[in-house]
């Protein structure tokens, strides 16, 4: 059985590659889907990659990730919250209460931007942070994420 990871993506991000593209690139949302799948495969990993612009909807996906990962279904998920990092204790609080295993990723580097993206509420419950790497920071959290599993 080929271990399983989630990439959830918060809101806007379905607008890549035609939103600020001298902040987020070139690649669309379906490029990025593309790499991690790629990456996946490289690792041995089956990719769920996912996409809302919806808090609740996140937040169900949080948890259902939580029982599968505590099941061994899942390794554990890549989550780039969007604007959401900056905001949402809702889903600060569903990443802690099912225990799920996060990395925190960022195409943009949002310590170099404006104030209020230097706060993340994600950062305290994640396992580890991708920030600055554009669409290929989701290979390298990727790979983050499944070495932190196999440990």
């Amino acid at each position: 059985m080929t271990a399983r990871a989630l990439v959830l993506n918060g809101p806007n991000l379905n607008l890549l590659g035609t939103r600020e593209p001298d902040v987020y690139g070139a690649q669309t949302l379906d490029d990025v889907a593309a790499l991690c799948r790629k990456t996946g495969e490289e690792l041995g990993l089956d990719v769920d990659f996912r996409q809302s612009n919806h808090e609740g909807v996140l937040i169900d996906w949080i948890q259902e990730a939580g029982t599968a990962q505590a099941s061994g279904e899942l390794i554990g998920a890549v989550f780039n919250p969007g604007a959401y990092t900056h905001t949402s204790v809702a889903l600060q609080d569903a990443i802690k209460g099912v225990g799920l295993r996060v990395i925190e990723l960022h195409i943009s580097n949002v310590h170099t931007r404006e104030a209020f993206r230097h706060r993340s509420f994600i950062s305290p419950v994640a396992a580890g942070i991708v920030v600055g790497f554009g669409t290929q920071g989701y290979a390298l959290a990727l790979r983050g994420l499944r070495d932190l599993a196999e440990r």
